[in-house]
């Protein structure tokens, strides 16, 4: 069983005589800013100036700095740009100013555990990763509860990386919930497996091909929409609060039974074949490299998949049917 750390096993005194530097004010440095900053702690921010987040952080009493200023001045610096700029910012900012017994942290390991940064000898590295949106953790701290966060040392030089790292889930409300201990590795590759083939990759395949299944044989779109991507949000919040076994107990028999005789036939040993096969990817490191060459080639191939999946009959029926249910997205 994993290791887990909570609130009396962290002290943010540990980061008082420490300046924190933030770099990206989207969702999840946003959040993480504002509750540091609501612990007590000193915190500076960087994003593009002129940028939506850039306004954002005025607005919400920071005075963004440049990435250069900011690395100049933190002691602690947190990398939440995206995956596929994080890299670059750090080999042209980041890296010249980072000074002996300095931390960096992540809130994912993609660029430390594919060596897109290579991190000096003699800074802590370590990431913390709350398991939930920023919008969600900004609104748990608030509450006086918190996100549950996941914590891992990548290296350790002045050796108080692990203590750093519980100040630093602490004053984001992590150690509330609880902190999990684990590796850049498994965070890594668990993550990007989660997302290709459950949570998006997944979950869109699935509904778009029962969708498909059903307007091919001869239903309305709009039914096909309802029964296979409408009710998705029910059974998904279900899961969420109560688990799988919780989810069955609140549905009818008939769909219980559906469920247990029926759906090992999707979910095939073809299916679990494949699922085996993307996680060998990611663990050689295949995905990386197709994603970062993806990248660096102006991201060809993700913008042609990304316009024709825009214009599936799927999107089209669900704006017109959206429209009729003026209750969703007014969160």
């Amino acid at each position: 069983m994993a290791k887990v750390y909570y609130d009396k096993e962290a002290d943010l005194g540990i980061l008082k005589e420490r300046k924190i530097g933030i770099i990206g004010y989207g969702i999840q440095g946003r959040a993480q800013a504002l509750n540091l900053k609501d612990s007590g702690l000193d915190i500076e921010v960087s994003d593009l100036k002129g940028s939506e987040n850039y306004k954002k952080a005025e607005e919400d009493g920071f005075s963004p700095l440049t990435a250069d200023e900011l690395a100049q001045k933190c002691d602690i610096i947190q990398m939440l740009t995206q995956d596929d700029v994080q890299a670059r910012v750090y080999k042209d900012v980041v890296e010249k100013n980072l000074k002996e017994g300095n931390a960096l942290v992540f809130s994912h390991g993609f660029n430390i555990h594919f060596n897109q940064i290579v991190p000096p000898k003699d800074a802590d590295v370590f990431m913390v990763a709350p398991k939930g949106p920023g919008s969600l953790l900004r609104q748990m701290y608030t509450q006086g509860k918190g996100v549950p966060c996941l914590l891992a040392i990548f290296q350790e030089y002045t050796g108080k990386a692990v203590q750093l790292g519980l100040a630093y889930a602490k004053g984001i409300g992590g150690t509330r919930a609880g902190v999990i201990e684990t590796t850049f590795k498994e965070e890594t590759e668990t993550d990007l497996f989660g997302e290709q083939v459950v949570l998006c990759g997944g979950v869109s395949e699935l509904v778009k091909a029962a969708f498909e299944t059903l307007i091919n044989a001869g239903y309305q779109p709009e039914i096909a929409y309802f029964e296979c991507m409408h009710e998705l949000k029910l059974i998904t919040d279900m899961i969420y609060e109560n688990g799988i076994q919780g989810m069955r107990k609140r549905v009818s028999d008939t769909a219980e039974y559906g469920d247990l005789t029926r759906g090992k036939r999707v979910i095939n040993e073809g299916v679990r074949k494949e699922m085996r096969k993307i996680l060998g990817e990611i663990q050689k490191g295949e995905f990386a490299r197709e994603w970062i060459l993806e990248n660096k080639a102006g991201r060809p191939a993700f913008n042609t998949l990304r316009k024709r999946d825009e214009n599936h009959p799927i999107e089209i029926i669900g704006k017109k049917l959206r429209a009729m249910m003026d209750w969703i997205g007014k969160k």
